[in-house]
């Protein structure tokens, strides 16, 4: 009698370099893949509205994908505890494959799984599939981890080099047991009222197809230019990436391998570093979105929040024309290029002086490629509350990275030209100055602060 594999998907959406996919075909078993929403489990956070749209279209270019293979794509909803040993059940299952996760909610969920499953007689195995490097693999010569980006990437590349993509799965074999299935539509991970996701549906395709696509334009067409260009937000010159080794339709080790060796590469694949360190930090420290990752920013003097400013540069309402470009680039694309990340961010936190954990809120909603790891990590570096943090006294002067970055104001015009009219919501050298003042009341309660 067939005992199916099940391969239980998370933010791994493709079918090459699997390493759960490919396990599940070489068992010799019928196979189902599975995706769970998981709004319910304690600590999971659930997804922004921009991932939800992302997250559709994604799941439905790989049910096609699977299906012409074979492998039917089950949807189903709720706790993972609950929703996983209920298709084990239906299925009679004898085997369930995932990759790994590293949140600490997360990793919770898939330990107590693994356990109450192997005690059931199910053969469960877990495989190393979005990072490069496991996080407990890169550690300092004390044997902790790191907290500076430098000696943390140069002790990854001391590691032997990532194992190569593995091949996409050629054959499954038998007929999986037919289960029931969620109607992606009834999930609603779409806007409707009202459809504020024309200028995402205009942006991007998701999709592992896609993904592949981009790469090789990248890489082709792009990268040459990448370090000489890659500040400059109307150059066009980022990889567009982010989203695709968000949802897994890329692994790192396929974008690690397809760039490495390949002139001009060494910075992109440094920005590859970034989003590991990210993720090891996050591994760490798993309150990374609500705590400061150093204590004593704790004692930070933030004012009462003035609702008008924050709701001003959500919208793109400041007057601050780079500022207000990133912001209206992200509401229309759900993605903002990364020095006007910076810059934006910098503004929240040392001209509006507003918390940090707001603009993660704003840009989790809203970004298609907020992860729970990238996401806090880079806002605590600009607030400087985080690891290897930019200073708190580094405020990024809007004015002059849009002249040394933008100075045509070929971006500010596409995105906000007539906020080059408008007169600032605030004056940019007096909030900084506020700014340094609250600092400098934080360092007098704080002794590790420089």
């Amino acid at each position: 009698m067939p005992s199916p594999t099940i391969v239980w998907l998370r933010d791994d959406l493709r079918i090459a370099d699997n390493p759960a996919l490919l396990a599940a075909s070489r068992r010799g078993e019928p196979t189902i893949a599975l995706y769970l929403l998981d709004e319910e489990s304690p600590g999971v956070r659930a997804l922004g509205g921009a991932a939800r749209w992302w997250l559709h279209h994604s799941l439905s270019s790989l049910a096609e994908r699977l299906g012409e293979k074979g492998v039917p794509l089950v949807l189903r909803r709720g706790p993972a505890s609950r929703v996983v040993e209920d298709v084990v059940r239906e299925s009679s299952a004898g085997a369930v494959y995932w990759n790994r996760r590293y949140g600490a909610a997360e990793r919770e969920i898939d330990a107590a799984l693994k356990s109450s499953l192997r005690e059931a007689g199910l053969l469960v195995e877990s495989f190393s599939a979005s990072l490069l490097h496991e996080p407990w693999m890169v550690r300092t010569g004390g044997g902790t981890h790191f907290s500076v980006f430098t000696p943390f990437w140069r002790a990854c590349q001391a590691l032997p080099a990532p194992r190569r993509p593995l091949p996409e799965p050629d054959d499954f074999v038998g007929i999986p047991p037919a289960l029931e299935s969620d109607d992606i539509a009834g999930w609603a991970l779409r806007p409707s009222s009202p459809d504020w996701a024309g200028g995402l549906r205009e942006t991007w395709t998701p999709g592992e197809p896609a993904a592949i696509d981009r790469l090789a334009q990248f890489l082709t067409e792009d990268v040459d230019d990448y370090e000489r260009t890659r500040d400059e937000p109307a150059a066009g010159m980022t990889s567009l990436l982010s989203p695709r080794l968000r949802w897994g339709e890329l692994s790192p080790f396929t974008v690690w391998h397809s760039a490495a060796g390949a002139p001009g590469t060494g910075k992109f694949l440094a920005e590859l570093g970034w989003r590991e360190f990210a993720w090891h930090t996050l591994f760490h420290f798993p309150d990374l979105a609500t705590r400061n990752l150093r204590p004593s920013f704790d004692a930070f003097p933030w004012p009462p929040v003035d609702v008008e400013q924050l709701t001003a540069w959500q919208q793109g309402r400041t007057g601050v024309p780079l500022v207000d470009a990133g912001m209206r680039e992200l509401w229309s694309t759900g993605f903002m290029h990364n020095r006007v990340r910076m810059v934006a961010a910098s503004f929240l936190v040392k001209n509006l002086l507003i918390d940090w954990r707001l603009g993660e809120e704003w840009f989790w909603d809203t970004l298609v490629d907020a992860d729970e790891a990238s996401n806090p990590f880079n806002w605590q570096w600009v607030a400087g509350s985080g690891a290897d943090a930019a200073p708190y006294f580094r405020v990024f002067n809007p004015e002059l990275q849009a002249k040394k970055f933008d100075p045509q104001s070929r971006y500010v015009e596409r995105w906000a030209g007539d906020s080059l009219l408008t007169a600032p919501i605030v004056d940019l050298s007096t909030t900084r100055k506020a700014a340094l003042a609250a600092y400098e009341r934080m360092k007098r309660t704080s002794a590790d602060l420089p």
